[in-house]
Parts: C-alpha cells; structure tokens; sequence
C-alpha cells in the first residue's frame, strides 16, 4: 500500500479504482484493479481547475512514483494541472493479472483506465522507459482529447540494422532473463545504479517496495520478454503501428532525454526527431535512463505546458504549436526581414570564379607540415572537385536534412567536403579536437550524424565509440585497413562515382533550412552544438566582407578554425599554414610566413593563442620572410581578449597591416569590430564609460547590440531571479551583451532549455558576456555572467581588475574568482607570475601587496591572493582563463586544503 511514507508521495495522491478491461488478453466481464497517483482529488479541495490533465506512464521497472515531483508541481495554484500518475497492471501496486500481457494489451488497458476515470481533454501524456511507446499508443487512439506529448528516454523503433542493447540483449538470454528479472531482484537493482549521482537508500526502498518477493515480479520478467526485438516478435506489427502514427501527430511535444542511457541512447532519439522534427528537445548532458531522478525535469515540463498547452485546447495551433517540418528546437528564431537582398548560398562565389580567366587561377592551397608549397585547386578544379563528390555522396544516400560530421583538418579536403555537404543540403557537424576526446566524443555523439568523414586517427575513436553507423576515409585504404576502420568508401572513390555518374544538384536547398552545427569551445561548460541555417551562414561571410573589405582578389592565410573555411565563400584565395589548427600555439613565425609567401598574402587569420607563439618565435626568421610579413594589409584575431601589448609585438612584425580584434563568439561571429589604433584610443581618452573592461569596438555591418541591466544583487532579467528589464543603449549600465543580426545561429541543436535562456525580446540573443557602452557607442566586454563576483554591497566583474594585475611586471595572466555564498563572495585573485612558480598556493607577502594595491586601483578590493604555475585554460583556444573551477580551487585552499594544481 503507498503511504506518505515514500519520500515527496502525499497520501492524498493515492487511490485504487476498479477498471472494466477490453484488453484481449482478459476474458469477457473481466474487471481489474489499478493504483494511480492522482492530484485531482486535492485540486478540487483546494478550489483550483486544472487547465487540462498530465497522464504520465512509467516503464520497466518503475512505477507511478517515477512522477512525484509531477504530481506536486501539478498542485501550483497558478497554473494548476491534474496529474495522473498510472501504475500499469502487474506493476507497482495494481493487481497482479498472472497473465502475459503484450503491448497491444497495455495499450488497450491504459485506455479502459482512463474511460473509467472520465479524463476529458485537453490530456498531455508523459511516458518513459516502454511507458513512452504505450502512451503514444494511447495518445494516437484518443486524439480527439490529446493536446500534447512529452518523452523521456524512450523508443518507438529497433533498426534492423543493429542490434538491440547489449544490456537488454542479457536480460533476454534464456539463461539469465528468469532469474535476473523474476526470482532475483537483480533487473531492479541494475536500473536502480543508473542514476546519477546515485539514488538515496529512501528513494531506492520506494522503488522496490512494490516488487518485493518473485510473484510481485513476474511482470518485470514479461516486460522484458515483450520486447519487439525483431518483426517475428508478437508485439513487433503494434510498435511498427504507433512508430508510423506519429509521423501523423499534431500536436505540440517535448523530448526531455538522458544522454548516458545505456538502453535509450541517442540513436533512438534521432529517429524520434525524424518521425516528428517539429518536436522541441532538450539532452542534459551527464543524465542518463532515470532522468526524472538526475535532473528536476518538472519545471521544465510544467513551463512547457503553460507556454504550449494551457488554453489552448486539443490540437489547436497556441503559441509554441507544433510547427513545420524541420523547425526542430528553434525557440525564439531569428524572422527574416520582409525585404531582404536575394539569397546568395555559401558557395555561389565558387561558380562564377571557376568560369573565364579566373577558373585557372589559385583558389585553396594547404603547406605541407615542413612547411614547404603542398597541395593546390584552382578555381575550376575545387568547383569540379565539389560538385563531384556531391554527386557521389548522393548516390550513397546523403540528401537534404542528413547529418555528416566532418573530422577533417582544414585545407583542400575539408573544403571540397564542407561545400559539397552545403550544395546537397546536408548538415555538416564540426567538433575540433581541441574539445579532446571526451567532449568530442560528447558532441559528435549527441549530434548523431548520419556519415563521418574522417582522417585515420578520427575513423578510430568513430568505430570504437560510436559516432556514426556510416564512415567515410578521406583518401583510398587498403582494403585490410579498411575493414579494421569499418570504412565504407572514401572522399576519393565518392569523387570518381560522382564524376561518372554526371548527376549535379539542380536546385540548393531552402536557405532557411539547416545547414550547419558548430560546437562552442567547451569552456563555460559542456559544448553546444550551435545551428545555422544556409541563410544565416550566408550572412555571415557577407558581414565579414562588409566589416573588413575582403573580397574577391584578396589573399589569406586562414590560421583559425572558424575562418579557415570562408575563403571561397569570399572568393579570396585561401592557404592553410603548417600548423595543428585545433592547437593554436602551435604556429609558428616561419609557418606563417612561408604560407603568406606561397599566396602573397593580404589577409591573416589567427587566434591570440596562435599570435603569442608567433611572437615567441620570430628570431628564426629570414628576409624573405620578413618581406612576406611586410606585405599583410589586415589582420584579425578573434577567439579571446587581444591584449594590446601583444598586438604592438604583432604590429612590428606585420608593419603594414592594420590590426583588428573582432568580438563574437560561435554563436554569432563577428558582433563588433575594433582596430588596434583605436584600441589605443580608447585607452587613452578621457570617455565616460571609458576602461573596467575590453573595449571591443563597434557593431559590425548588420548587427546591433545592447545590454540588459544587471540587478544590484548581480542577476539579469530571464534568470528566473530578478524581474524582467528591456534592452538598453545607455552609456555606463553594466548588464548581459544581448546581439541581433542576420548571422546569428538558429538555436541550440537539441539544447530547448539553453534556448529559451539564450532568447531575450524581439530576437535578442542573450551572449552570457557582462559589459557596457561608453559615451561614443563603443563596447566593453567586462567578462561573462558566471564569472560575476557578488560581494558584500558590490558586484565585481572580472575583466577590469584582472587587466589592472596583469599591468604588474612580475605577471603573465590574472583571474579574479569569489569564494563563498552568493552575496557574501570574498574577491580572490590568482595570478600566473613570470618567472612561472613550481607550486601553487598562497602568493609571498610582498607580491600579494602589489596584486591587493593594483585591484585597488581599479576599484576592487582582493581579500586573498593566489598563485599557480599555470592557469587553467579552455583545451580549444588556449586563451581562456577556467575561472569556474579555478574558484573552486581557491575556496579549497583558502579552508585549508592542499593546494595542489587547479
């Protein structure tokens, strides 16, 4: 019997009723006897109407508890809803039938179940685990009353061309399925570990109090015996039915989804997505099969509701409805203007300069990793080359909406694959390996791509980890390499087949359909994946040729990742230097120089990390290096803040070039734009709103840029904390940098909550960067929001007195972190010293002095300084200070701890 005693049940929620069945399994004029969770009863003595009815199913071997947050988040006075929280029949705490029942049976039941409790609509149904598949079944069977869908981990569909889990596959073993299921409690104590972090013991007691003893369990033991684990399985022609119904619902549906599933993994979420792409998806990275358990889902879910459901009644279009196909996830959007210039894709430039006097001309070339002239396309052979080997990847099954990850290092053979994907209207995937293995095995595995192109040491980590079904080499292997690799073709062969074959893409792709995912560089947290369409890709290189006048006819040496691609998109001709472009630092002076040389370039690419060793290694310079360095006329570094000494170095090496450090991130890359003079400028003029800060410049052509005010206590509007402002231009106000602009990403891919964070009003995005306008319009980036400082009576942000440290001498990097409770932090500043230290710990006396007085100087008062060899850095940029788990760091010290290295 349920009682209160179960942690968060209320014993107000628990009721039994007696249920007519129609199910084929029972005889006529059975009747059976159910246990629910059920808020109704207690909305209704509390006076409140419900806007419509939750009805969550569990799956195996869970019950109705699996819903108990639901259930007190249903009891909100403001927008109340009945939830219904069913234990199916031989689960939980409903009757025991002692007959097999097959999917068709529960669907069937479920339905019987709710004719007895008289549910009207509008009905959400919730389902997890097999739950998922029997709340479709009755959701496509009551349609008339259904006003929404939400899934956890769930599936509807077993390819035929893999096999089921390795776990299910053991519970299925006729050796192990009896007794790991039915007499031994074994099948509940496995789903049971899979949470994390791990359950309570009181929370694991409530989940086995219903399966006590090897009778309570025998419908565990048929749950899994029912699973359709080929099309001659009993149950194989009702989960084909519901799979192919919900190519036909329409209405609104959340995917919440654990990615560490090791039963539902990402795989079963990617045919979802494709069976309803109009669906709105959130993976919380690091939650896995309970993910009720690991994450507190019911906020998000009840959000939802209000926003999709509430008041709108069944299968009515509310606001958030469903939508079109392939608007997946997109939140806020970015509407594209009413009048706007004609669409020109990515790749038009590539066409025209291949015909005529141009075609036979330079277009991509890459150095060889001694640095000496490599490989080389001409205009009309990369437009040759690309149209081939689209024509290839067609004919293997790659087309519009088809994700293929490019694990590629930049140069010829990313181009040609890059823009033969874009033609067809693939989706390209790009992860660096600068997330390392973990994050990239993260991010490509979260994305699903359906082919990865790959070099050897990326077809490797693919075929031992998953990555995609479908792998592609770039150059010919030997067919025993190949079979290792489990390599199907090659970019090679797929250029062959397509030159035979003749076929050429008559018509792109619709320019607001996706054309992209990026992935962030990791260093706020996880990567996210971050979606372009063709359209905003496009706006992208238009906003980057407007900024910085390059066009067709210019040369550059493309020494950063983002940009490393858009030389043909600008018609200018492109070389990539010998370097590792995923390691910045590994550039060199010699590298950069020969590459300028090899295309007389005008035009240079590269990250602060890239430019620091640049410096660091000019002496081995020639004459004839030098004078290749002397002929840049531009140069850009985006990825980090760009200190001004470091351009000054860069400044002697490249006396011609006028030096600009655009501000943006993935997400929106450039926002605004500032030269090394003004810079200068900026620093020295008496302005108000002038310092505290990195003055980043201006908007760049097409976008525009605000802040949202912070609160005294440190927070922004959207929080969840603080009440909502509108976007400002004042000069002064220290707030979150909102962006707008054609270039800006889509959303989130599979990231609905990260989403609905990022999208302020009127198509603002949220960039999670802190700074202000000075008097003249120009910004200053003053750091990022998790990195704010709430100290007693003042909020610190980290930018303006890191900068002040760094003026000491006897410091290469600073970082200002707090320690302590939110409102009460303690300043800490933990700096990087030259000559490096052996070991971390608290700074000597005298140079805690220094650090204290030149913080001071810039307003803030540092209560304790630190000092590390090195400061932790993201892996991708080499630039960015990890200022989070520094302060975790430095709050273990400052009690006591061994210092050891952060």
């Amino acid at each position: 019997m349920v009682t209160a005693a179960w942690p968060g049940v209320d014993a107000e929620w628990s009721r039994r009723i007696e249920v007519p069945s129609t199910a084929a399994a029972d005889p006529a004029g059975t009747v059976r006897r159910w246990h629910v969770l059920d808020n109704g009863p207690q909305l209704e003595r509390l006076g409140l109407a419900p806007a419509g009815t939750l009805l969550c199913v569990h799956g195996n071997p869970t019950w109705s508890y699996l819903w108990r947050s639901f259930l007190a988040a249903g009891t909100d006075p403001v927008h109340p809803w009945r939830v219904v929280a069913v234990d199916q029949l031989d689960m939980g705490f409903s009757e025991r039938t002692g007959v097999f029942r097959r999917l068709a049976d529960r669907i069937r039941d479920l339905g019987d179940l709710t004719d007895a409790l008289g549910l009207h609509g509008p009905v959400v149904t919730a389902g997890h685990d097999w739950g998922g598949v029997i709340s479709l079944g009755w959701a496509l069977a009551h349609q008339h009353q259904l006003a929404g869908v939400v899934l956890t981990n769930t599936a509807v569909h077993q390819p035929g061309s893999s096999r089921i889990p390795a776990a299910l596959r053991l519970a299925l073993h006729p050796a192990v399925h009896k007794w790991g299921t039915t007499t031994s409690d074994a099948f509940l104590r496995v789903t049971h570990s899979l949470a994390s972090p791990p359950l309570p013991a009181d929370i694991r007691d409530a989940y086995m109090a219903p399966y006590r003893g090897a009778s309570r369990r025998e419908g565990v033991g048929n749950f899994v015996a029912d699973i359709p684990v080929d099309a001659s399985h009993p149950s194989h022609p009702e989960l084909a039915r519901v799979a192919e119904g919900l190519r036909g619902l329409d209405v609104p549906v959340l995917m919440l989804w654990g990615p560490r599933d090791p039963i539902f993994s990402d795989r079963y979420l990617k045919d979802l997505i494709q069976r309803i792409p109009a669906a709105k998806v959130h993976r919380y990275e690091g939650a896995g099969h309970l993910l009720a358990e690991d994450r507190d889902i019911a906020p998000a879910v009840f959000d939802w509701l209000t926003a999709n459901i509430a008041g709108s009644g069944a299968g009515t279009d509310g606001t958030g409805a469903a939508g079109s196909a392939g608007t997946q996830g997109t939140g806020q959007g970015h509407p594209v203007p009413a009048a706007q210039d004609p669409f020109r894709p990515l790749w038009a430039l590539l066409g025209e300069l291949s015909a005529g006097p141009s075609g036979t001309g330079t277009a991509i070339s890459e150095m060889a990793p001694d640095g000496s002239a490599g490989r080389s396309l001409t205009w009309a052979e990369l437009e040759k080359n690309v149209a081939d080997v689209s024509a290839g990847l067609a004919g293997m099954g790659v087309g519009s909406g088809s994700r293929v990850s490019l694990m590629v290092p930049p140069g010829v053979d990313l181009t040609v694959a890059l823009y033969a994907c874009l033609r067809l209207g693939a989706v390209v995937v790009v992860a660096d390996a600068g997330l390392g293995t973990r994050g990239l095995s993260r991010a490509v595995k979260g994305a699903t791509p359906d082919v990865l192109v790959g070099i050897d040491r990326a077809l490797a980590a693919a075929r031992a980890l998953g990555w995609a079904a479908r792998l592609v080499s770039v150059h010919d292997l030997p067919a025993a390499r190949r079979r290792i690799l489990g390599v199907e073709t090659s970019l090679t062969a797929l250029a062959r087949a397509g030159a035979r074959s003749g076929h050429r893409t008559a018509d792109g792709p619709d320019p607001d359909q996706p054309a992209a995912v990026l992935f962030t560089s990791g260093s706020t947290g996880p990567a996210k994946g971050v979606v372009y369409t063709h359209r905003q890709l496009a706006a992208m290189r238009d906003t980057v040729a407007e900024t910085f006048g390059i066009h067709p006819g210019d040369r550059l040496v493309a020494g950063f990742a983002p940009f490393a691609l858009l030389g043909p998109a600008l018609g200018a001709v492109s070389v990539t230097p010998a370097m590792d472009v995923t390691a910045p630092r590994t550039l060199t002076a010699r590298a950069l120089a020969r590459a300028a040389a090899a295309v007389d370039a005008t035009v240079v690419f590269a990250s602060p990390a890239a430019l620091r060793n640049v410096l660091a290694t000019q002496d081995g310079l020639t004459t004839g290096d030098a004078a290749a360095l002397s002929r840049v006329e531009l140069l850009l570094s985006a990825g980090a803040p760009v200190p001004e000494p470091l351009l000054a170095g860069v400044q002697r090496l490249l006396p011609r070039a006028s030096l600009h450090t655009p501000y943006g991130m993935t997400e929106a890359l450039p926002v605004t734009d500032i030269s090394l003079e003004q810079i200068r400028a900026a620093g020295t003029g008496n302005v108000a709103g002038a310092g505290n800060g990195v003055c980043v410049g201006l908007p760049v052509h097409g976008a525009r840029v605000a802040i949202l005010p912070l609160a005294a206590d440190g927070t922004v509007p959207g929080d969840g904390t603080s009440p909502g402002a509108e976007p400002v231009t004042a000069p002064c106000v220290t707030g979150e940098i909102l962006v707008s602009a054609p270039h800006v990403k889509e959303y989130y891919d599979r990231l609905w909550l990260t989403q609905q964070a990022s999208a302020a009003s009127a198509g603002w995005h949220r960039t999670g960067d802190v700074g202000h306008f000075d008097a003249e319009g120009r910004l200053w980036v003053e750091g990022r929001l998790a990195h704010i400082v709430t100290a007693p009576g003042s909020v610190v942000t980290p930018v303006g007195p890191e900068q002040a440290i760094e003026s000491l001498d006897s410091v290469r990097m600073a970082a200002v972190v707090g320690v302590g409770p939110v409102g009460t932090q303690a300043v800490v500043a933990v700096v990087e010293t030259v000559p490096a230290v052996r070991k971390a710990g608290p700074a000597d006396p005298q140079l805690a002095v220094r650090v204290r007085a030149a913080a001071a100087a810039a307003g803030v008062s540092v209560a304790a300084v630190l000092v590390v060899p090195a400061q932790p850095t993201d892996i991708r940029h080499n630039a960015k200070i990890d200022r989070t788990r520094l302060s975790l760091w430095a709050a273990k010290v400052l009690a006591g701890g061994r210092p050891g290295t952060p």
